[in-house]
């Protein structure tokens, strides 16, 4: 009996087709569930992209074995230098330069006349379809036989450590700026701030009135 699982994710969706298992004693005991034990076809939609890719358990299987291994190295900063798969459709994923994307690649055999498929697509969309697939490993009901064999990085993958004297040598530079900077501020005379000049209070001079000295007339008496 045809069925399908599907794993859903914001921006990206894992669904899966094929047939369950006929054999009753092999229903999962929680669900009661029969498993999907044949797979058919495989579809990872990416959706803020808008593509799809799809294939059989080969396409299924490198799938989550390139974005397993690479999220690790996202994550850890240290990238297999053979993270490509060898089987086909070949899948890959590497950094797109001078941008935060990812370009997934799915190459298929020479002799199936499909085209190479290149998608460039965001951290969330990496990390949905990593959750994708780990949701996927994690439902016993689905291919209990599909097996994730990832390995830890090697330590020979470990980029070398930057001498002590290097690192530090960016922070003393920032110390001696800062001490160069602080002592020039120092060195500044103190301005002298002058007291306002007071504002003369306009100062009136009092006149004393003119006397008029007023002459006798002839014939007036008092006059000689």
């Amino acid at each position: 009996m045809n069925t399908k699982r599907q794993y859903n994710l914001p921006n990206c969706n894992l669904t899966l087709e094929g047939l369950e298992d006929a054999d009753a004693e092999s229903a999962d005991i929680l669900s009661g569930q029969a498993p999907l034990s044949i797979l058919i076809n495989a579809e990872c939609h990416l959706l803020n992209s808008n593509q799809k890719l799809s294939g059989g358990s080969v396409f299924l299987q490198n799938l989550a074995h390139t974005a397993s291994n690479y999220a690790q190295g996202v994550l850890s900063g240290l990238f297999l230098s053979d993270n490509n798969t060898t089987e086909y459709p070949q899948i890959s994923l590497e950094k797109v330069p001078e941008k935060h994307l990812h370009l997934l690649t799915l190459e298929p055999a020479p002799d199936s006349g499909e085209t190479k498929t290149e998608i460039e697509i965001t951290t969330v969309e990496l990390f949905d379809l990593v959750d994708a697939i780990d949701q996927l490993y994690a439902d016993r009901s689905t291919l209990p036989d599909l097996n994730l064999d990832l390995k830890p990085v090697s330590k020979r993958y470990r980029k070398p450590e930057q001498p002590l004297k290097e690192r530090l040598t960016p922070v003393l530079i920032g110390f001696s700026s800062l001490a160069i900077a602080a002592g020039a501020f120092f060195m500044i005379p103190i301005p002298e701030i002058a007291p306002p000049e007071a504002t003369p209070v306009n100062q009136t001079t009092e006149t004393e009135p003119e006397t008029t000295e007023t002459t006798p007339v002839e014939g007036e008496p008092g006059s000689n």
